[in-house]
């Protein structure tokens, strides 16, 4: 019997995981390609061959997903995978019709087929969009259990964005120089970094299959650490997800973010403190209609400024962790915040943008008042370097979860943002945790 033929249409990350844990081994298809949006420059690699499995002896190519109506044409396609995250329903339903306008079948696979069972307890943290606080969430998550004695490991949603993806099969970070060692972008430094400096080992990569198994070797119990608003690669034991009440709305109108918020066991409202009353109550009954039997937690994610005399009153420039305000839509972050209570007067980074940080603009057109910290790749990050330095400011505010000094020299005064989870009134995380952990006989 003929292979159906099949391209996976991904952002280096579930389109991967999909293909790993479905149609590596599976005779009944051939997967003729893999395209890749969202991310620049994943594009134009090879799947390895130590990653595809025998089926593909030579690997198997991945194209920008412009490329798609030409690959369905040449390998006569009959079926296309969508798996990437953070998509409006409007988008994924234009992406079908383009689909099936050119002839195949359009296929989005469930939990049934791609999760992972692990043989340790797992907490989930995931989100209904990028930028609701995941970050910060999973931070407190792990700091609680460590409080109560437990060895956690952190696994990371994957970021495999080096040409080369056999050097990123199962990566494990320990230590800062872990990072240097793997060429992290900035968008992976954001995420590992304040998970590392607060002792917790995380793993990340390509396999999620040979990740799960070694972590499972030092851990007490895993923590998921989601990416975008997908769903977890690993089962959950405790579901967490976040939403944002900036967004309202969007918790049933993107995907998968509404599957998150279907299946959670708590769903957090964060970043009360500086949301609307009214939106606050839309995505509380928006929750509440969809999945009734979810806990809600109320949260703020206060702001700290290091040295917030740099910025007081002064000229600054906003530089906003890269996903949040890309495709995650977000027109501002912690930084534009802060820089607003400091009395800060912001300035358009628009015309100091220089080679990929100008398409970035280009692309993103709801983006005014802030400098995304785009760093894909060395190039990249001297680009952002330059844009940064060439700014006729005061100071930069730095609202990236990260020291971006380490990265990047910075020519003039420069101040951070941070920001950590903080539920209000009870029951909180804490009390959560304690009943999750004691149902399962680890509370100590």
């Amino acid at each position: 019997m003929s292979r159906k033929k099949v391209i996976i249409m991904g952002a280096a990350g579930r389109d991967f995981h999909n293909f790993n844990v479905f149609f590596r081994d599976n005779e009944e298809y051939e997967v003729v390609a893999f395209t890749a949006e969202q991310i620049p420059g994943i594009g134009d690699r090879v799947y390895p061959p130590e990653l595809s499995g025998g089926l593909y002896p030579d690997g198997i190519r991945i194209y920008p997903e412009e490329k798609l109506p030409e690959l369905v044409k040449e390998h006569g396609v009959e079926q296309c995978i969508l798996a990437y995250s953070d998509l409006s329903y409007e988008t994924v339903g234009s992406k079908i019709a383009w689909v099936n306008s050119m002839g195949p079948d359009m296929r989005l696979m469930g939990p049934t087929t791609t999760m992972l069972k692990s043989k340790k307890p797992v907490i989930a943290v995931c989100a209904v969009r990028t930028g609701c606080g995941k970050s910060q969430t999973s931070r407190r998550v792990n700091e609680i259990l460590v409080r109560k004695g437990l060895r956690p490991v952190n696994v990371r949603h994957p970021m495999p964005y080096d040409p080369d993806l056999t050097t990123q099969i199962a990566q494990r970070f320990a230590t800062l120089e872990d990072m240097d060692k793997y060429n992290c972008t900035i968008e992976e430094r954001e995420e590992y970094e304040p998970m590392v400096k607060m002792g917790i080992v995380v793993y990340a990569g390509v396999d999620y299959e040979k990740i799960l198994r070694q972590a499972e070797e030092e851990a007490d119990i895993i923590t998921w650490d989601g990416g975008n608003n997908d769903t977890p690669f690993y089962r959950p034991d405790l579901h967490i997800v976040v939403a944002d009440p900036h967004r309202p709305g969007h918790e049933i109108s993107y995907y998968p973010g509404e599957t998150n918020l279907r299946m959670a066991d708590v769903v957090i409202i964060n970043k009360v403190e500086t949301a609307d009353y009214e939106d606050i109550e839309e995505v509380r009954e928006n929750v509440m209609a969809v999945n009734p039997d979810a806990l809600i937690i109320d949260a703020a994610s206060p702001l700290t400024v290091d040295n917030i005399d740099v910025i007081r009153k002064k000229r600054v420039i906003v530089i906003e962790d890269g996903p949040t305000v890309t495709h995650g839509e977000m027109p501002y972050g912690a930084g534009y915040i802060a820089a607003r209570k400091a009395g800060a007067s912001i300035v358009d980074p628009r015309p100091y943008a220089v080679g990929s940080i100008q398409d970035t603009f280009r692309k993103y057109t709801h983006l005014e008042d802030v400098l995304p910290a785009m760093g894909y790749g060395k190039a990249q990050i001297r680009e952002l370097e330059e844009t940064v330095n060439r700014a006729d400011v005061d100071a930069v505010v730095i609202g990236t979860p990260i020291d971006l000094g380490r990265l990047i020299k910075i020519n003039k005064p420069s101040t951070r943002v941070r920001y950590e989870l903080q539920e209000i009134g009870r029951p909180d995380l804490e009390d959560v945790i304690g009943d999750f952990l004691e149902e399962r006989g680890l509370s100590q």
